[in-house]
Formats: C-alpha cells, sequence, structure tokens
C-alpha cells in the first residue's frame, strides 16, 4: 500500500496549525527552559547579578552546541522532507540514519574540545576576572551535557518531520519541566551554585535525549533508525551539511556576535552592562522562539510540496507564515512597550541593573515588529533547498550589519550607541531579504508546470538570480 503523506494533501492553513502551534508552544517552553537558570541564578542572594553575568559569557558556547544540532538536526530532516515528498522512503530512512551519527560525534567532539579549551574561551568571550569563575563552575558541566543536548534537539526535527509535531512539543516539555523542577532544589536546597543550575540542565537534556531514541526506535514513528542507514554516506552528509550550513551559520553568527557584544559591553559600561544585556537577550529568546518554532512548523510544509513540484501550495505556506509570525512580534513590542520594569526585575532587582536593562529593552526591540518577515522569509530559501541564499540572508542582520555596527556605534555615542545597532540592522536585513524574497517568490511560477501561467519577468528574474 502506497504511504500518502498528507502534508501535500491537506489544506495548508491547517497543515500549519497542526505542525506549527505544537513547534510555537515547544519553542516557548524551550525559551523558558534556556531563561530558567538566570531567573533562579539572578534571585540567589549567593549568585545575583555577577551569577546572570557568569551564564551571559557562557552563552554563545552554549549556542554554538545548538547551532550543531541546527546543522545536521534542521539540515537532515530538510532532507528527509524532500525525499519523502519524492517518495523515496529507504533515502529518507538513510537521511535519518546518517544525521544522528554525525549528531552523535558533533556533540561528543563538542564536549572533549570544551573540557579542554574552556578558559581560554571564556575569557575570549569577554569574562572580567570577577565574573570568570562562575562561568567556569557553569559551563564546565554544560560540556558533559553535550551529546545529550545536540541529539535530542537534532531528532526533534526528524520527529516533526515524521508527522508527528506533539510529540516533538513533549519533547521540550519533558526538558524544561525537569530543569524547572530540579533547578531551586539544586540551587537553594543544596546549596550547589553555578555547577547546581548546570547539573540541573544536563539531566533534564538526557531525559530528553532518552525520549526521542525512544520515538525512532519505537512503534509510534513511521520512519526508523536503522543500523544498516546509520552508515555514513558522503553524498548524505555533503547535502545534509549544506541543508543544515545556513541555520548553523546563524547561529555561530550569533555566538559570535554575542562575543563581540560582550566584550563592548564590559569595555563601556562594566559588568553591570552584561548583566542587563544578558536579561535582554534571554527576553529576546522568548518572543522571537515563536517565530523559530513557526518556521520550523512551516519547513517540512515547504519543504514537501516544493519537493512534489506543488509550487502554489508552497506559495501559499510562505505567505500565511509570514502573516502569523508578524503578528506575534508585533505582540511582543506591546507587551516589552508596557511591561519593561516588571520583565527586568523578573531577574534581579538590583537598581542599577533594573535601569540599565528597561533602557537596553526600549531601544533593542525598537523595529521587533520587522523581525518575524525577515526570519520566514530568508528560511524559506533553506526549505526550497537554496542554501546559499538563506545562509547570506540569515547572516545579514547578526553578521553582516549588526556586528560591524555593534563595533562601530559606540565610538560615536557610548554604550547607547551598541543598543541602537539592533534596530538600525533589523530595518536594513529586512529591507534586504524582504527584495530576495520577491524574486526568489517569481521564479516559483517560472519552474512551475508548462500548463501553468509563466511571470512576463521571466528574463529578469533569470538574471537576477544568475
Amino acid at each position: 500500500m502506497e504511504y500518502v503523506n498528507p502534508l501535500g494533501e491537506e489544506k495548508v492553513y491547517k497543515l500549519l496549525l497542526k505542525f506549527s502551534l505544537p513547534a510555537i508552544v515547544g519553542m516557548l517552553v524551550n525559551s523558558i527552559y534556556n531563561i530558567v537558570d538566570r531567573i533562579y541564578i539572578g534571585n540567589s542572594n549567593e549568585l545575583g547579578a555577577n551569577g546572570i553575568a557568569g551564564i551571559t559569557i557562557g552563552f554563545p558556547i552554549m549556542i554554538i552546541l545548538m547551532a550543531l544540532g541546527i546543522l545536521f538536526g534542521v539540515g537532515g530532516s530538510t532532507l528527509f522532507s524532500m525525499k519523502l515528498g519524492e517518495k523515496k522512503i529507504e533515502n529518507a530512512e538513510t537521511a535519518l540514519g546518517n544525521a544522528f551519527v554525525l549528531l552523535l560525534i558533533s556533540g561528543f567532539l563538542f564536549m572533549i574540545l570544551g573540557q579542554i579549551f574552556l578558559e581560554p574561551i571564556l575569557l575570549a568571550f569577554g569574562a572580567s576576572k570577577t565574573v570568570l569563575p562562575y562561568s567556569i563552575e557553569y559551563m564546565r558541566v554544560i560540556f558533559f551535557g553535550a551529546i545529550f543536548q545536540v541529539v535530542s534537539m537534532g531528532l526533534n526535527s526528524f520527529m516533526r518531520a515524521d508527522g508527528n509535531p506533539k510529540l516533538a512539543m513533549w519533547t521540550m516539555f519533558l526538558g524544561a519541566g525537569t530543569n524547572i523542577v530540579l533547578d531551586p532544589i539544586f540551587i537553594y536546597v543544596f546549596h550547589m551554585g553555578m555547577a547546581g543550575a548546570a547539573l540541573a540542565t544536563i539531566i533534564s537534556q538526557a531525559f530528553s535525549f532518552i525520549w526521542v531514541i525512544s520515538y525512532f526506535i519505537g512503534k509510534h514513528s513511521k520512519m526508523k533508525l536503522k543500523l544498516s542507514c546509520m552508515k555514513l554516506r558522503f553524498e548524505y552528509i555533503a547535502r545534509i551539511t549544506s541543508l543544515g550550513l545556513p541555520g548553523f551559520a546563524l547561529q555561530v553568527a550569533s555566538s559570535f556576535l554575542n562575543a563581540v557584544l560582550n566584550n563592548n559591553l564590559y569595555l563601556y559600561g562594566g559588568d553591570i552592562a552584561v548583566s542587563g544585556m544578558g536579561v535582554v537577550n534571554s527576553l529576546q529568546a522568548l518572543l522571537i522562539m515563536p517565530v523559530i518554532g513557526l518556521n520550523q512548523g512551516v519547513q517540512p510544509i515547504i519543504s514537501f510540496n516544493y519537493g512534489a513540484k506543488k509550487y502554489d501550495r508552497v506559495k501559499t505556506a510562505v505567505k500565511l507564515a509570514m502573516s502569523v509570525a508578524t503578528g506575534i512580534v508585533i505582540l511582543g513590542f506591546i507587551i516589552t512597550r508596557l511591561f519593561p520594569n516588571q520583565m527586568i526585575q523578573l531577574f534581579n532587582d538590583n537598581a542599577k541593573l533594573v535601569e540599565f536593562g528597561v533602557q537596553a529593552l526600549s531601544i533593542w526591540f525598537l523595529m521587533l515588529p520587522l523581525i518575524g518577515f525577515q526570519i520566514i522569509a530568508a528560511n524559506f530559501f533553506q526549505a526550497i533547498g537554496r542554501s546559499k541564499s538563506a545562509m547570506f540572508l540569515t547572516l545579514t542582520r547578526q553578521v553582516i550589519i549588526l556586528i560591524p555596527s555593534i563595533i562601530i556605534f559606540p565610538r560615536i555615542w557610548g554604550l547607547t550607541g551598541i543598543l541602537y545597532a539592533g534596530p538600525f540592522s533589523d530595518v536594513l536585513a529586512s529591507l534586504l531579504t524582504g527584495t530576495w524574497f520577491y524574486f526568489g517568490i517569481r521564479k516559483l511560477d517560472l519552474t512551475a508546470p508548462k500548463n501553468e501561467p509563466v511571470d512576463q519577468i521571466k528574463l529578469v528574474t533569470q538574471e537576477f538570480e544568475k
């Protein structure tokens, strides 16, 4: 009996709701997962603002670890979805098996290298003498859970592509729930400090790891993890890496951005500025993660229908996702305008930290309403296999424009200049991405079947794509 995937048949808005809602909830939970440590640490009398600064310095390293999960998880699941759309089931399972092995290897190497080079990395990422001990204590433990995090994050993308977005959401709930319960026990009851917060995190990641492995070897998954599909094949490694590279590059760029940002914040504002921006970045994750979840939900819909040459469904899915993403970020923008003090005080009530945090929140999020469109439009190219375009567009906001602005602006306007670099980058990146997306959508008409109308600007768009 031929396997019929609903991604190519069911109404697009129903698919988007089915796949994105669990992913959005999951990413919201995941963002809470990432900020729970900061909330508990910031409200600990023993750790406080220095503890927040310590985890903020280590955060770029954790972003790189997440980047590995995206490289082989999102890259592999994109190829997986395309092969399902082409009805090549065996090839899809080979993509799953190869991606799983790559996730294991990368997590192991990350753990070893991190333990060896931890202190010099933290110093390079902006740790002061005061903050360095807090960062070392936290990150030393985090590295031991590298395999758990990278595999659970990577296979979660496959779980969604396999048609079980709700179970993928429960992966997030399992990890976040465990972390939320264990954090106060280890920090406040056992007085384990930064190491306790980190231990709670890696235990929760271990539970998520067991959950996703169990799914792909159990009865609930349509596609299975098979030993015969785990033999690494160069063509699959190359394709998975190529498709995952834009998301990976964005995360690595985000890591580099955080390192540059932390160094400049310390230079112009000291440890309080580092702590305050750490809080703002946590809130940014909380506000942006729903858009990332939406993007994860729409990705298999776009990839499958692109592979099946159903281009009208591709365009419907991406435009609907953009509308929802814009609504999400506008809501987030309104919340930051109404409750800035309360949002900062959730982490710590240090007067200087709150004062700087409120200022940073109001300026850094000035162009937040544009970000939803930019994220969906840039990742559209990844979903259809145009990795170079996707990588370039995803890097515009956090590397090509933002990092130079963070370096140049404070030399003219001081600490405030760093904060205005954010909205400046958001505007320029959105304009560039919008232009690129316009021509990308036009090209779908050029590659449509002969009986479909072809746009009159064919020659122009072909020249542009070259």
